[in-house]
C-alpha cells in the first residue's frame, strides 16, 4: 500500500533530492570515476579540481542487468471518469507472482579536459508483470495493461562537470525519458519527460566532495522541484566511505580491496508511465490521458567485484517499499503539478496500493580503467 509517512519524512529533512538521472537508476548519477587521469593543469597554468575523489566505486561504462521482484499484492482502485463522479471500472485486487525485466545502460565521455568534462549516456529498462491468476477482459484495466504489456522506459542523458578552480565546481545533468506501455512503435514525442539538476560543489581534499543544488525530477513518480545534496567521502585508510545524493540515494561503502566493495543503503526509483496501448478488452486508455505515477524506495545490500580486469559483476538484494503507484489524468494534455501531493485537491483517476516484496538485481558491467 502507499506510505504517506514516506513523504512526510522527505519533507521533514528538507525535501532534499533525487538522483541526477530520472530513473533511473541504477544507471544512476555520475560517480566521477570515468576520469581517473584528470587532475590539475600543468605547472604555471590555472589549477582545476578533479571530478572524482579517492576510493569511489568505479563508473560503469556499459551495464547489462536483470531485475527481479518477488510476490506481492496489487490493489487496483476504482478508475474514475474525468469529473470524478462516475466509476469507469471497479476496484480489484490481484496477486503478482513476479515482476522482472532487463536493465541496460551506457555512459561515454565526449570531452575529458582538465577544465571541462562532458559525458553522454542512455538507458533502457523493461518490467514484465506475471500474475498468479489469469487476467482477462473483465479485469480492472490496470491489471490488464500490466499483464499484457508491462512497463518500459528509455532515455538519454548528458552530464557536464565544470571546475571553477582547484576546489570549486559546477555540475549539470539533464535527461529525456520516454516511459509507458509502448511496444516496438514508440509513443508520440509529446510524451517525453524532461529532468535536470544543477549543483554547486567543493572538493576540499582528495577524499571529500560535497555540493548543493536544485533538481526537476520525476524520481518519486510525479513532477517535483526539490533541493539536492551531494556528499562523497573516503576515510584515511581507504576502507570506509559514503556515496550520497540525499535523499534519493545514500550508501555506506566498505572497500575490502580495490577490486571488491560492499555497500549498504537505499535508492529511490520512479517515473511517470503513459498508458498508451489499450488492453485486449478494448478499454480506451489512450483517449483517457492516463499515466502511472510510480515511486518506490529500495533498501539494499550491494556487492561489486572484478571478474577480470575491467569487467565487474554487481549483485544486490533488498526490500522494495512502495511509495506511489497511483494513476493520474492529464488536464488539457498537461500533467497536474502536485508537489508531493500537498498542493492540489484534484482527485487521482485511480488510487492503487502495492505490497512490498524482496527483490534481486544482478548486472555485468564494463567499468572505467
Amino acid at each position: 500500500m502507499r506510505h504517506p509517512s514516506f513523504y512526510v519524512s522527505l519533507l521533514a529533512i528538507g525535501l532534499s533530492a533525487q538522483t541526477l538521472q530520472a530513473q533511473t537508476d541504477t544507471s544512476s548519477t555520475e560517480d566521477f570515476s570515468l576520469y581517473d587521469n584528470l587532475g590539475f593543469a600543468d605547472s604555471g597554468a590555472k589549477r582545476y579540481c578533479s571530478p572524482k575523489i579517492e576510493g569511489l566505486s568505479p563508473a560503469k561504462l556499459i551495464s547489462i542487468g536483470y531485475d527481479f521482484q518477488g510476490p506481492y499484492a496489487l490493489a487496483a482502485g476504482d478508475l474514475l471518469a474525468v469529473d470524478g463522479s462516475a466509476i469507469l471500472s471497479s476496484a480489484q485486487s490481484a496477486q503478482v507472482r513476479a515482476t522482472q525485466g532487463l536493465r541496460a545502460g551506457f555512459n561515454i565521455p565526449v570531452v575529458s579536459k582538465t577544465n571541462l568534462v562532458w559525458q553522454l549516456g542512455a538507458n533502457y529498462w523493461n518490467s514484465n508483470y506475471t500474475y498468479s491468476d489469469p487476467i482477462d477482459e473483465t479485469s480492472n484495466p490496470l491489471h490488464q495493461t500490466l499483464s499484457e504489456q508491462g512497463l518500459r522506459t528509455a532515455g538519454v542523458s548528458t552530464t557536464v562537470f565544470k571546475p571553477l578552480d582547484s576546489k570549486r565546481f559546477v555540475l549539470f545533468q539533464g535527461s529525456v525519458d520516454l516511459s509507458g506501455t509502448y511496444g516496438i512503435g514508440l509513443m508520440p514525442a509529446d510524451y517525453l519527460k524532461y529532468s535536470a539538476a544543477l549543483i554547486y560543489g567543493k572538493r576540499p581534499t582528495e577524499k571529500k566532495q560535497w555540493g548543493v543544488g536544485v533538481a526537476r525530477t520525476y524520481r518519486v513518480g510525479e513532477l517535483n522541484y526539490i533541493p539536492v545534496i551531494l556528499y562523497n567521502s573516503t576515510d584515511a585508510l581507504n576502507k570506509w566511505g559514503a556515496e550520497v545524493l540525499f535523499p534519493a540515494r545514500a550508501h555506506v561503502r566498505r572497500t575490502i580491496n580495490p577490486r571488491n566493495m560492499l555497500f549498504a543503503g537505499y535508492e529511490l526509483e520512479g517515473q511517470s508511465f503513459r498508458l498508451w496501448q489499450n488492453p485486449n478488452s478494448g478499454f480506451d486508455l489512450r483517449n483517457e490521458g492516463l499515466e502511472i505515477r510510480r515511486g518506490e524506495a529500495r533498501l539494499r545490500l550491494v556487492y561489486e567485484f572484478s571478474l577480470k580486469d575491467f569487467i565487474w559483476l554487481s549483485v544486490q538484494a533488498g526490500y522494495r517499499v512502495n511509495a506511489r503507484y497511483d494513476v493520474d489524468r492529464l488536464v488539457g494534455g498537461k500533467e497536474i503539478y502536485r508537489a508531493f501531493g500537498i498542493l492540489r485537491d484534484d482527485a487521482y483517476a485511480q488510487v492503487n496500493g502495492l505490497g512490498n516484496p524482496l527483490y534481486f538485481n544482478v548486472s555485468l558491467n564494463l567499468v572505467s580503467p
